[in-house]
Protein backbone atom coordinates (compact mmCIF):
# COMPACT_ATOMS: atom_id res chain seq x y z
CA UNK A 1 0.00 0.00 0.00
CA UNK A 2 1.49 3.80 -0.85
CA UNK A 3 0.27 6.84 0.15
CA UNK A 4 0.74 9.63 -1.96
CA UNK A 5 0.96 13.42 -1.79
CA UNK A 6 0.98 13.95 2.08
CA UNK A 7 2.08 16.39 4.69
CA UNK A 8 3.20 13.83 6.83
CA UNK A 9 3.23 14.74 10.25
CA UNK A 10 5.75 12.09 11.94
CA UNK A 11 5.51 12.54 15.76
CA UNK A 12 9.02 12.46 15.43
CA UNK A 13 9.95 16.11 15.45
CA UNK A 14 9.87 15.83 12.00
CA UNK A 15 7.30 17.09 8.93
CA UNK A 16 7.77 16.04 5.41
CA UNK A 17 5.58 18.92 3.39
CA UNK A 18 5.08 16.54 0.30
CA UNK A 19 5.70 12.92 1.20
CA UNK A 20 4.84 9.29 0.68
CA UNK A 21 4.64 6.29 2.85
CA UNK A 22 5.09 2.15 1.47
CA UNK A 23 3.45 -0.08 3.70
CA UNK A 24 3.81 -3.75 3.82
CA UNK A 25 2.97 -6.46 5.70
CA UNK A 26 1.22 -4.26 8.46
CA UNK A 27 4.57 -2.40 8.70
CA UNK A 28 5.84 1.25 7.62
CA UNK A 29 8.55 0.15 5.30
CA UNK A 30 9.54 3.51 3.88
CA UNK A 31 8.87 7.07 4.43
CA UNK A 32 10.09 9.87 2.22
CA UNK A 33 9.65 13.07 0.41
CA UNK A 34 7.25 12.26 -3.33
CA UNK A 35 10.37 13.33 -5.74
CA UNK A 36 12.07 10.33 -4.04
CA UNK A 37 9.48 7.55 -4.58
CA UNK A 38 10.61 5.20 -7.02
CA UNK A 39 7.41 2.37 -6.20
CA UNK A 40 4.10 2.02 -7.49
CA UNK A 41 0.99 0.25 -6.03
CA UNK A 42 -2.19 -0.45 -7.74
CA UNK A 43 -3.43 0.19 -3.77
CA UNK A 44 -2.89 3.47 -2.73
CA UNK A 45 -4.23 6.71 -1.00
CA UNK A 46 -3.58 10.10 -2.81
CA UNK A 47 -3.72 12.41 0.35
CA UNK A 48 -3.88 15.16 -2.00
CA UNK A 49 -1.73 17.44 0.07
CA UNK A 50 -3.90 16.76 3.12
CA UNK A 51 -2.44 15.89 6.67
CA UNK A 52 -1.06 12.43 7.86
CA UNK A 53 -0.32 11.36 11.20
CA UNK A 54 -0.06 7.84 13.10
CA UNK A 55 -2.87 6.25 14.62
CA UNK A 56 -4.59 8.42 17.77
CA UNK A 57 -4.04 6.63 21.20
CA UNK A 58 -6.28 6.62 24.01
CA UNK A 59 -4.02 5.75 26.76
CA UNK A 60 -6.46 5.07 29.67
CA UNK A 61 -9.89 3.87 28.86
CA UNK A 62 -12.96 0.88 29.60
CA UNK A 63 -13.76 0.31 26.03
CA UNK A 64 -15.30 -2.85 25.91
CA UNK A 65 -15.08 -3.58 29.81
CA UNK A 66 -18.97 -1.80 29.68
CA UNK A 67 -20.93 -3.35 26.74
CA UNK A 68 -22.53 -0.10 25.27
CA UNK A 69 -25.94 0.16 25.85
CA UNK A 70 -25.86 -2.67 28.60
CA UNK A 71 -26.62 -2.98 32.43
CA UNK A 72 -25.36 -5.03 34.35
CA UNK A 73 -25.28 -8.15 31.91
CA UNK A 74 -22.15 -5.91 30.01
CA UNK A 75 -20.75 -4.84 33.07
CA UNK A 76 -17.10 -6.84 33.48
CA UNK A 77 -15.30 -3.54 34.99
CA UNK A 78 -15.12 -3.94 38.51
CA UNK A 79 -14.77 -6.97 40.84
CA UNK A 80 -16.24 -6.09 43.96
CA UNK A 81 -16.15 -9.20 46.06
CA UNK A 82 -12.36 -8.36 46.75
CA UNK A 83 -10.71 -5.85 46.92
CA UNK A 84 -6.87 -6.89 45.93
CA UNK A 85 -7.12 -9.08 42.69
CA UNK A 86 -4.09 -8.07 40.83
CA UNK A 87 -4.85 -11.91 38.89
CA UNK A 88 -7.97 -10.60 36.87
CA UNK A 89 -6.96 -9.94 33.16
CA UNK A 90 -8.57 -7.58 31.27
CA UNK A 91 -8.11 -9.92 27.85
CA UNK A 92 -10.99 -12.07 29.54
CA UNK A 93 -13.48 -9.35 29.84
CA UNK A 94 -12.82 -6.77 26.74
CA UNK A 95 -15.45 -7.14 24.19
CA UNK A 96 -13.85 -6.51 20.95
CA UNK A 97 -17.16 -6.39 19.28
CA UNK A 98 -18.53 -3.18 20.98
CA UNK A 99 -20.20 -0.96 18.87
CA UNK A 100 -17.76 1.70 21.18
CA UNK A 101 -14.78 -0.30 18.85
CA UNK A 102 -16.13 1.16 15.31
CA UNK A 103 -16.94 4.93 17.01
CA UNK A 104 -13.43 4.73 17.91
CA UNK A 105 -12.06 3.67 14.64
CA UNK A 106 -14.03 6.52 13.01
CA UNK A 107 -12.59 9.17 15.05
CA UNK A 108 -8.90 7.98 14.32
CA UNK A 109 -8.48 5.88 17.64
CA UNK A 110 -6.64 2.52 16.37
CA UNK A 111 -5.02 1.24 19.99
CA UNK A 112 -6.39 1.59 23.27
CA UNK A 113 -5.64 0.57 26.92
CA UNK A 114 -8.07 -0.60 28.22
CA UNK A 115 -8.81 -2.59 31.76
CA UNK A 116 -10.62 -2.78 35.10
CA UNK A 117 -11.72 0.41 36.99
CA UNK A 118 -11.13 1.66 40.19
CA UNK A 119 -13.40 0.36 42.93
CA UNK A 120 -10.28 -1.98 43.85
CA UNK A 121 -7.11 -0.60 45.52
CA UNK A 122 -5.26 -3.03 43.22
CA UNK A 123 -7.88 -3.81 40.36
CA UNK A 124 -6.43 -6.00 37.45
CA UNK A 125 -3.83 -6.42 34.82
CA UNK A 126 -4.58 -3.75 31.51
CA UNK A 127 -3.96 -4.66 28.04
CA UNK A 128 -2.75 -2.37 24.83
CA UNK A 129 -5.11 -3.12 22.02
CA UNK A 130 -6.03 -2.37 18.51
CA UNK A 131 -9.85 -1.05 17.83
CA UNK A 132 -9.85 -3.07 14.58
CA UNK A 133 -13.12 -5.36 14.99
CA UNK A 134 -11.61 -8.87 15.72
CA UNK A 135 -10.62 -11.62 17.97
CA UNK A 136 -8.90 -9.60 20.72
CA UNK A 137 -5.95 -12.45 21.09
CA UNK A 138 -5.40 -10.95 17.21
CA UNK A 139 -5.55 -7.33 18.81
CA UNK A 140 -3.24 -7.17 21.62
CA UNK A 141 -0.31 -4.73 21.21
CA UNK A 142 0.43 -5.36 24.88
CA UNK A 143 -1.02 -7.51 28.03
CA UNK A 144 -0.78 -7.24 30.48
CA UNK A 145 0.74 -3.46 29.75
CA UNK A 146 0.56 -2.03 33.40
CA UNK A 147 -1.46 -3.20 36.25
CA UNK A 148 -4.63 -0.90 38.00
CA UNK A 149 -4.10 0.61 41.13
CA UNK A 150 -6.60 3.22 42.59
CA UNK A 151 -6.49 5.34 45.40
CA UNK A 152 -9.38 7.83 47.01
CA UNK A 153 -12.77 8.34 47.00
CA UNK A 154 -13.74 5.00 44.82
CA UNK A 155 -12.26 2.11 47.04
CA UNK A 156 -13.59 3.91 50.27
CA UNK A 157 -17.39 4.34 48.75
CA UNK A 158 -17.22 0.76 47.35
CA UNK A 159 -16.15 -1.27 50.72
CA UNK A 160 -17.50 1.21 53.05
CA UNK A 161 -21.27 -0.02 51.30
CA UNK A 162 -20.07 -3.34 52.48
CA UNK A 163 -18.75 -2.52 55.49
CA UNK A 164 -15.73 -3.65 54.37
CA UNK A 165 -12.05 -2.70 54.60
CA UNK A 166 -10.83 -0.49 53.27
CA UNK A 167 -12.98 2.78 54.08
CA UNK A 168 -10.25 5.54 54.53
CA UNK A 169 -7.17 6.23 52.80
CA UNK A 170 -4.83 4.72 54.89
CA UNK A 171 -6.46 1.22 54.73
CA UNK A 172 -6.19 1.47 51.00
CA UNK A 173 -2.41 2.26 51.16
CA UNK A 174 -2.24 -0.29 53.55
CA UNK A 175 -3.48 -3.06 51.37
CA UNK A 176 -1.55 -2.34 48.56
CA UNK A 177 1.65 -2.08 50.10
CA UNK A 178 0.51 -5.53 51.98
CA UNK A 179 0.27 -7.15 48.77
CA UNK A 180 3.54 -5.86 47.26
CA UNK A 181 5.18 -7.34 50.50
CA UNK A 182 4.03 -10.14 50.18
CA UNK A 183 5.02 -10.54 46.34
CA UNK A 184 8.68 -9.80 47.44
CA UNK A 185 8.45 -12.13 50.18
CA UNK A 186 7.16 -14.84 47.18
CA UNK A 187 9.74 -13.99 45.29
CA UNK A 188 12.72 -14.55 47.43
CA UNK A 189 10.93 -17.69 48.52
CA UNK A 190 11.01 -18.90 44.97
CA UNK A 191 14.36 -17.99 44.77
CA UNK A 192 15.80 -19.93 47.65
CA UNK A 193 13.74 -22.87 46.37
CA UNK A 194 15.23 -22.69 43.18
CA UNK A 195 18.97 -22.13 44.96
CA UNK A 196 18.22 -25.40 47.00
CA UNK A 197 16.18 -28.22 45.83
CA UNK A 198 16.05 -29.47 49.57
CA UNK A 199 13.51 -26.95 49.82
CA UNK A 200 9.58 -27.23 49.26
CA UNK A 201 8.18 -25.18 46.63
CA UNK A 202 5.94 -22.38 47.79
CA UNK A 203 2.59 -22.72 47.36
CA UNK A 204 1.27 -21.07 44.31
CA UNK A 205 -0.32 -17.62 44.45
CA UNK A 206 -1.90 -16.16 41.55
CA UNK A 207 -1.80 -12.87 43.02
CA UNK A 208 1.25 -12.48 43.62
CA UNK A 209 2.34 -14.04 40.26
CA UNK A 210 0.46 -11.17 38.65
CA UNK A 211 2.43 -8.38 40.70
CA UNK A 212 5.59 -10.17 39.91
CA UNK A 213 6.20 -8.31 36.76
CA UNK A 214 5.18 -4.80 38.54
CA UNK A 215 7.67 -5.64 41.16
CA UNK A 216 10.03 -6.44 38.33
CA UNK A 217 9.37 -3.52 36.22
CA UNK A 218 8.63 -5.14 33.52
CA UNK A 219 4.89 -3.60 33.08
CA UNK A 220 3.93 -0.46 34.52
CA UNK A 221 1.86 0.78 37.83
CA UNK A 222 -0.90 2.73 36.94
CA UNK A 223 -2.40 4.59 39.84
CA UNK A 224 -5.78 6.26 39.91
CA UNK A 225 -5.37 9.23 42.04
CA UNK A 226 -7.63 12.43 41.84
CA UNK A 227 -6.60 14.58 44.82
CA UNK A 228 -3.24 16.01 45.19
CA UNK A 229 -2.62 14.42 48.27
CA UNK A 230 -3.23 10.95 46.47
CA UNK A 231 -0.91 11.75 44.23
CA UNK A 232 1.62 12.01 46.61
CA UNK A 233 0.43 8.83 48.65
CA UNK A 234 0.77 7.41 44.91
CA UNK A 235 4.58 8.16 44.60
CA UNK A 236 5.16 7.19 47.72
CA UNK A 237 3.62 3.87 46.96
CA UNK A 238 5.93 3.88 43.72
CA UNK A 239 9.31 5.10 45.30
CA UNK A 240 9.38 2.45 48.20
CA UNK A 241 9.01 -0.42 45.73
CA UNK A 242 10.55 0.98 42.89
CA UNK A 243 7.60 0.86 40.45
CA UNK A 244 7.53 2.09 36.72
CA UNK A 245 4.85 4.10 37.84
CA UNK A 246 2.30 6.52 35.65
CA UNK A 247 -0.31 8.65 37.32
CA UNK A 248 -3.76 8.57 35.54
CA UNK A 249 -5.85 11.62 36.04
CA UNK A 250 -4.07 13.38 38.24
CA UNK A 251 -7.13 16.16 38.39
CA UNK A 252 -5.14 18.35 41.09
CA UNK A 253 -1.74 17.69 39.38
CA UNK A 254 -1.90 21.32 38.41
CA UNK A 255 -2.44 22.28 42.29
CA UNK A 256 1.65 20.75 42.67
CA UNK A 257 3.15 21.00 39.54
CA UNK A 258 6.60 22.69 41.21
CA UNK A 259 6.86 19.80 43.43
CA UNK A 260 5.87 17.10 41.15
CA UNK A 261 9.03 18.83 39.63
CA UNK A 262 11.07 16.79 41.59
CA UNK A 263 10.23 13.82 40.43
CA UNK A 264 9.01 14.23 37.12
CA UNK A 265 6.47 11.96 37.02
CA UNK A 266 4.30 10.62 33.80
CA UNK A 267 0.57 11.94 33.79
CA UNK A 268 -2.30 11.34 31.96
CA UNK A 269 -4.95 13.62 32.49
CA UNK A 270 -8.80 13.35 31.62
CA UNK A 271 -11.45 13.38 31.41
CA UNK A 272 -12.06 16.87 31.37
CA UNK A 273 -15.31 16.99 29.24
CA UNK A 274 -17.22 16.00 32.08
CA UNK A 275 -18.63 17.94 34.89
CA UNK A 276 -17.22 17.67 38.96
CA UNK A 277 -19.73 14.96 39.65
CA UNK A 278 -17.84 13.64 43.08
CA UNK A 279 -15.86 15.67 45.57
CA UNK A 280 -12.27 14.42 44.71
CA UNK A 281 -13.65 16.89 41.07
CA UNK A 282 -13.73 19.98 42.54
CA UNK A 283 -10.46 20.75 41.29
CA UNK A 284 -10.90 20.25 37.73
CA UNK A 285 -9.72 22.07 34.76
CA UNK A 286 -8.69 21.58 31.40
CA UNK A 287 -5.95 23.81 31.87
CA UNK A 288 -4.16 20.85 34.04
CA UNK A 289 -1.95 19.51 31.20
CA UNK A 290 -1.13 22.84 29.59
CA UNK A 291 0.28 23.48 33.61
CA UNK A 292 2.26 20.48 33.78
CA UNK A 293 3.49 21.29 30.21
CA UNK A 294 4.53 24.52 31.02
CA UNK A 295 7.11 22.99 34.12
CA UNK A 296 8.50 20.58 31.84
CA UNK A 297 5.98 17.86 32.82
CA UNK A 298 5.23 15.70 29.80
CA UNK A 299 1.15 14.63 29.58
CA UNK A 300 -1.23 12.18 27.68
CA UNK A 301 -4.90 12.46 27.53
CA UNK A 302 -7.72 10.28 27.92
CA UNK A 303 -11.20 9.90 28.14
CA UNK A 304 -12.19 7.23 30.61
CA UNK A 305 -14.78 6.15 28.19
CA UNK A 306 -17.50 5.49 29.00
CA UNK A 307 -16.95 8.46 31.14
CA UNK A 308 -16.16 10.47 27.91
CA UNK A 309 -17.63 8.87 24.66
CA UNK A 310 -13.86 7.37 22.91
CA UNK A 311 -14.96 9.45 19.63
CA UNK A 312 -14.05 12.16 21.78
CA UNK A 313 -10.32 11.99 22.78
CA UNK A 314 -9.02 14.22 19.98
CA UNK A 315 -11.76 17.25 21.18
CA UNK A 316 -10.48 16.40 24.46
CA UNK A 317 -6.93 16.96 23.27
CA UNK A 318 -8.18 20.47 21.36
CA UNK A 319 -9.97 21.75 24.99
CA UNK A 320 -6.41 21.11 25.98
CA UNK A 321 -4.67 22.57 23.57
CA UNK A 322 -7.11 25.93 23.49
CA UNK A 323 -6.78 26.15 27.41
CA UNK A 324 -2.30 26.46 27.30
CA UNK A 325 -1.04 23.28 25.97
CA UNK A 326 -0.82 24.41 22.23
CA UNK A 327 -1.51 22.69 19.00
CA UNK A 328 1.60 20.62 18.57
CA UNK A 329 2.04 19.07 22.63
CA UNK A 330 -1.96 18.29 22.14
CA UNK A 331 -1.16 15.91 19.37
CA UNK A 332 1.48 14.44 21.39
CA UNK A 333 -0.43 13.61 24.16
CA UNK A 334 -2.70 11.14 21.85
CA UNK A 335 0.53 10.04 20.15
CA UNK A 336 3.37 9.98 20.84
CA UNK A 337 3.18 10.47 24.56
CA UNK A 338 0.56 8.15 25.06
CA UNK A 339 2.89 5.36 23.74
CA UNK A 340 5.41 6.28 25.45
CA UNK A 341 3.76 6.50 29.02
CA UNK A 342 2.53 2.79 28.40
CA UNK A 343 5.61 1.39 26.87
CA UNK A 344 4.71 0.38 23.46
CA UNK A 345 6.38 3.42 21.35
CA UNK A 346 8.68 1.06 19.86
CA UNK A 347 5.35 -0.26 17.85
CA UNK A 348 2.67 2.45 17.80
CA UNK A 349 2.61 6.47 18.43
CA UNK A 350 4.69 7.82 15.86
CA UNK A 351 5.49 7.13 12.01
CA UNK A 352 8.70 5.63 11.81
CA UNK A 353 10.14 2.50 9.57
CA UNK A 354 9.79 -0.26 11.14
CA UNK A 355 6.40 0.48 13.33
CA UNK A 356 2.87 -0.54 12.73
CA UNK A 357 1.30 1.27 10.15
CA UNK A 358 -1.63 2.95 11.95
CA UNK A 359 -1.85 5.42 10.11
CA UNK A 360 -4.60 8.57 9.47
CA UNK A 361 -5.55 11.00 6.54
CA UNK A 362 -7.22 14.37 7.21
CA UNK A 363 -7.91 17.00 4.89
CA UNK A 364 -8.22 19.90 7.80
CA UNK A 365 -6.40 20.43 11.53
CA UNK A 366 -7.36 16.97 12.96
CA UNK A 367 -7.98 19.44 16.44
CA UNK A 368 -10.95 21.25 14.19
CA UNK A 369 -14.12 20.30 16.09
CA UNK A 370 -15.49 19.53 12.53
CA UNK A 371 -12.73 16.86 11.28
CA UNK A 372 -12.61 13.80 10.64
CA UNK A 373 -9.80 11.53 9.01
CA UNK A 374 -10.71 10.79 5.64
CA UNK A 375 -8.95 7.55 5.91
CA UNK A 376 -8.01 5.07 8.74
CA UNK A 377 -5.36 2.45 8.25
CA UNK A 378 -5.04 0.06 10.93
CA UNK A 379 -2.06 -3.23 10.62
CA UNK A 380 -1.48 -2.16 7.16
CA UNK A 381 -5.34 -2.36 6.21
CA UNK A 382 -7.63 0.39 5.53
CA UNK A 383 -10.62 0.24 7.53
CA UNK A 384 -12.16 3.80 6.31
CA UNK A 385 -12.27 5.31 3.37
CA UNK A 386 -11.27 4.38 -0.52
CA UNK A 387 -8.01 3.61 -2.25
CA UNK A 388 -7.80 6.22 -4.68
CA UNK A 389 -8.26 5.44 -8.64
Amino acid sequence: MLIINAKIITMENETIDNGYIVIKDKIIERVGYMEDLNVTSKRYIDAKGGLVLPGFIDPHCHIGMWDDGLGFEGDDGNEETDPITPHLRAIDAVNSFDDCFQEALDAGITTVLTGPGSTNPIAGQWCAMKTRRDRIDNLIVASPVGMKFALGENPKTTYNAKNLSPVTRMATAALIREQLQKTKRYMEDMERWHEDEELDEPEYDMKCEALIPVLKREIKAFFHAHRADDIFTAIRIAEEFNLDYVLVHATEAYKIATQLQTVMPKIITGPIICDRSKPELKGLTPKNAGILRSVGIETAICTDHPVIPIQYLALSAAISAKEGLGTTSALEAITINAAKMAGIDKRVGSIKVGKDADILVFNKNPLDVMASPTHVVVDGMLVKGQFSE
